[in-house]
């Protein structure tokens, strides 16, 4: 097949290859009459004229392409977050590149100066940690760095997140509502200010009602299903009478912890009710379905992409964290569980 090109175009439409290319430019085509642009389309597409996006961005100083950091791309919660970014870029015609740090900071490092490499026009981060900030100023200084779900406390980083301390309330008010005393929690990562808020509200509210929440002496290395196994294990070893409720700081470790139990002949919600945070897709389908603090993935997302865009367009315009409400999804996990007479 011949390699099509504008000047092929320009011929077709009857135009100069320079009004062509105005009229193939969603941000020049007012620049030409409306019914040339439409016969210069046309024309494109009769054709099949696939136009180059690198030359077109690098012409106005753009790439037209994100970075999009993620920490676990095997968290399921991930992927609504991902879709909402992806869904919003593909319509401003922007494209979408993908990196996992696996929660370590030299990868952090080694993704940032990678996509600064590729002059990427912004990078969203997701899976931001302590420890990450020095990295994350000096890639700002090349490029618009906007953080998604987790965020750097005062590091001044615009930021999309999620009131964690309200869910951690949410939580513990639920388990509340429903009668117990005897409530633990499973603490993420120590590093991620997203978890701390969670068990921060999750503590002060049960304090609030004279009640001190059960914890073992650790927390999630990372938070996913082996750490709320083990750290569920712990709780079980460590306490002689096993609470009869558990907050797990995400789905993944209250699948986790959900193992732990029928390992040693506990049953959910029977024995020990357990709620998790995200209401990720499967969390409606297990066995029990579990309860949970829904975090709003997709709108989270999609408000990211248009903080980034907003940051391409004016590196200088001033933009604020914006934190999401959070929602308790009650299922089976916790509203099975009766109080013992």
């Amino acid at each position: 097949m011949p390699n099509i090109t504008l000047k092929d175009v320009a011929a077709r439409a009857g135009v100069h290859p320079s009004t062509a290319s105005r009229a193939l430019d969603p941000d020049r085509g007012s620049l030409v009459r409306e019914e040339t642009v439409r016969r210069v389309r046309a024309a494109a597409e009769e054709l099949g004229y696939q136009g180059d996006a690198v030359a077109s961005g690098l012409r106005r100083g753009r790439t037209n392409t994100l970075g999009v950091v993620v920490a676990d791309l095997g968290n399921p919660f991930i992927a609504p977050v991902v879709r909402g970014i992806e869904n919003h870029l593909e319509g401003r015609g922007l494209m979408a590149l993908i990196a996992e740090t696996r929660d370590d900071h030299a990868r952090m490092d080694r993704v940032l100066n990678n996509l600064a490499a590729r002059r990427v026009d912004a990078v969203i981060v997701t899976g931001a940690r302590d420890g990450d900030e020095r990295v994350l100023r000096r890639a700002q200084q090349r490029i618009p760095i906007v953080l998604a779900v987790r965020h750097l406390p005062g590091s001044g980083i615009p930021a999309i997140t999620h009131d964690d301390q309200r869910g951690g309330r949410l939580a513990a008010e639920h388990l509340l509502e429903h009668g117990h005393v005897r409530i633990a929690q499973l603490c993420g990562p120590s590093d991620v200010s997203n978890f701390r808020e969670r068990a921060s509200g999750f503590r002060g509210r049960l304090k609030e009602f004279g009640i001190e929440a059960i914890e073992v002496d650790d927390t999630a290395e990372r938070p996913v299903l082996a750490e709320g196994h083990r750290l569920m294990e712990l709780l079980l070893a460590q306490h002689g009478e096993p609470p009869t409720a558990v907050f797990a700081h995400n789905d993944l470790m209250a699948f986790g912890a959900l193992e732990a139990l029928g390992n040693q002949g506990r049953t959910c919600p029977k024995d020990v009710a357990v709620i998790g945070y995200n209401d990720t897709p499967m969390t409606a389908f297990t066995n029990p379905p579990i309860t949970t603090v829904r975090l709003p993935g997709y709108e989270l997302g999609r408000m990211a992409a248009d903080t980034a865009v907003m940051l391409m367009e004016d590196h200088a315009q001033a933009v604020t964290t914006l934190s999401l409400p959070p929602v308790l999804v009650p299922r089976h996990s916790t509203l099975g569980w009766r109080r013992a007479q």
